[in-house]
C-alpha cells in the first residue's frame, strides 16, 4: 500500500499531520526571509570576530555554501513531503527557494571579492578548477528560477514556468557534487547531502503501481 493511502487510514497520524500542517500555515514567509538574512549577517560578524578559525574567509564560504544546499535540498524536499505524508510547505517553496538563491549569491560574492580578488584569476579558477566550473553552472541555472520567482510569472508563462522551475533538480544535484569536489579527501557528509538529494529526485518519479484485486 502507498505510503499515502497508509495514512489516510489512520485517523491518529492524520491529527499529528493536521497539527503539523495547521503549525506550518501559521509561520509567516517572510520570516523564513528574516531567519536567513539575520543568519548571513552572524556569519560575517563571527568572521570579523574570530568566530570562524584562523582562516575566516574559507570557513565563511563554506558555511555559506552548506547552509545554502541545505536550503535547495528542503526546498526539493516540499514535494515529496506534501506526496507521500501529506506535510504541506506549499506556502513557503518560493522563500525557501528565494532564500537559497540569496545564500548562494552571498557566498558567491565572498569568493569573489573576499577570496580571489583579481578578475584573471577569477576567469582561470572558473575555466581550470572543475569544482568551480561546477558551483558557477549551478549559480547560472538558478538565476532564472529567482527572477520568474514571483506570481506575475507564474501567471505569464504558465506551463512554461513549470517546465523552467525543474531546473532546480540541476541545481541541487550540481550544488552537492560541488560540495563532494571541494570537500578534502574522504567525507561522508558530502555523499549523505548527493544520496539525499538522489533519494528525493526519485520519489518525484511516477513509477507503475502494482494492483492487486
Amino acid at each position: 500500500m502507498p505510503i499515502r493511502n497508509a495514512l489516510r487510514y489512520r485517523p491518529g497520524i492524520n491529527a499529528v499531520v493536521d497539527r503539523i500542517n495547521t503549525s506550518i500555515r501559521r509561520v509567516p514567509s517572510w520570516l523564513i526571509y528574516l531567519a536567513t538574512v539575520a543568519y548571513t549577517v552572524w556569519l560575517f560578524y563571527l568572521g570579523m570576530t574570530g568566530g570562524l578559525g584562523a582562516e575566516p574567509i574559507n570557513a565563511l564560504e563554506r558555511e555559506l555554501g552548506i547552509t545554502a544546499l541545505q536550503l535547495v535540498t528542503v526546498g526539493l524536499a516540499v514535494t515529496p513531503l506534501r506526496k507521500h505524508f501529506r506535510i504541506n510547505l506549499m506556502k513557503h517553496r518560493r522563500a525557501i527557494g528565494v532564500s537559497a538563491f540569496f545564500v548562494v549569491l552571498v557566498h558567491l560574492l565572498v569568493w569573489l571579492f573576499l577570496d580571489v580578488q583579481t578578475l584573471d584569476r577569477i576567469w582561470a579558477d572558473i575555466l581550470k578548477r572543475p569544482y568551480i566550473t561546477i558551483g558557477m553552472t549551478g549559480f547560472v541555472l538558478m538565476l532564472p528560477l529567482a527572477v520568474t520567482s514571483n506570481n506575475l510569472s507564474v501567471r505569464k508563462l504558465g506551463l512554461v514556468w513549470r517546465k523552467l522551475h525543474k531546473l532546480t533538480y540541476a541545481v541541487a544535484i550540481l550544488g552537492a557534487v560541488h560540495y563532494m569536489m571541494v570537500a578534502k579527501g574522504f567525507q561522508i557528509v558530502p555523499l549523505v547531502y548527493l544520496a539525499v538529494i538522489a533519494g528525493l529526485l526519485l520519489l518525484r518519479l511516477r513509477l507503475p503501481v502494482l494492483r492487486t484485486r
